[in-house]
């Protein structure tokens, strides 16, 4: 069973690596063995719960993975690094500081956290980069995430795994499938440029509607979406975006993925609030609202 997430995927062309690793990724990119994009998020989770279901768990892998989600669009390579490493380390340190000690302790041995977080500080002091290509949301897409893309650009699919549909054009920018396994997926793809614009020009109607601060983390706010500004700004401007539902699929039957419109109703959210209207924009949030609190209150079931 694939984690109940979502993933918020920046694609570099390959020629924004610095050599080697442009060679490195282009090579990759052509290899028979690498996991493909079907295939591709539950590798990556097999792998992670490998490493912990340990014992001791195996919290941060001793190195960077090697490894990255691949897309082709005309002759250009577009690569997305899993970074595994580095994005353990930044949950562990939020798990750390979300949860109290006595509560860390009992997922993570406290000598070995220590550890963990020893590595990472002098990580930090080398000044290596603390940038990740994958952003990721348990239980939920947060609602920012949703701004930057269109309803144009939306792909669903619902095939079976090794299906035709599921297995053709399968790392083709805006069509075919994703990264959940088995074939069912929805996912959103656009280019930097778009989402950046879309972003810029929703943070001044957000911020004169809505307001700056986090609030309840289900809400829309300018500071979450300058945050998301501000991750899409370290990037190659000729990137992709990927919004992936993940594993999310399947806590959504068939019917309530075919009429998932949250991107769209985000888009009419926006576009009522510049212009006023007010009934027309609380329709569209209470509407969003309404998909995805259900989603979210499952983290607590038993």
């Amino acid at each position: 069973m694939l984690p109940y997430a979502a993933y918020l995927r920046v694609y570099e062309p390959v020629t924004a690596f610095p050599e080697p690793a442009r060679t490195l990724w282009t090579v990759y990119a052509d290899s028979r063995r690498r996991p493909r994009r079907i295939h591709a998020l539950g590798v990556e989770h097999r792998e992670a719960t490998l490493r912990l279901t340990g014992s001791p768990p195996e919290v941060v892998p001793e190195r960077e993975s090697r490894d990255a989600y691949i897309r082709r669009l005309e002759d250009m390579i577009y690569v997305c690094p899993w970074g595994t490493r580095l994005r353990s380390w930044l949950a562990f340190e939020r798990f750390r500081n979300e949860h109290a000690a006595g509560v860390a302790a009992a997922f993570v041995p406290p000598p070995l956290s220590e550890r963990v977080m020893d590595d990472f500080d002098q990580w930090k002091r080398l000044g290596r980069t603390l940038r990740t290509h994958i952003l990721t949301s348990t239980w939920h897409v947060p609602l920012d995430w949703f701004v930057p893309f269109a309803r144009g650009e939306r792909s669903l699919l619902l095939g079976t795994p090794g299906s035709e549909s599921a297995e053709g054009a399968e790392e083709h920018a805006g069509s075919g499938p994703a990264t959940a396994a088995p074939a069912r997926t929805l996912i959103y793809v656009t280019s930097m440029d778009e989402a950046r614009r879309r972003v810029a020009a929703a943070l001044p109607v957000v911020r004169e509607n809505l307001g700056d601060g986090q609030g309840e983390v289900y809400l829309l706010s300018a500071g979450r979406l300058e945050t998301l500004a501000r991750w899409l700004g370290e990037f190659h401007p000729g990137a992709l975006v990927e919004l992936d539902y993940g594993g999310l699929v399947h806590l959504l039957d068939d019917e309530a993925l075919r009429t998932d419109e949250s991107v769209a109703e985000m888009a009419v959210a926006l576009t009522g609030m510049e212009r006023g209207e007010v009934e027309l924009t609380v329709a569209m949030y209470k509407r969003l609202l309404a998909r995805w609190r259900p989603v979210r209150a499952l983290e607590a079931a038993n």
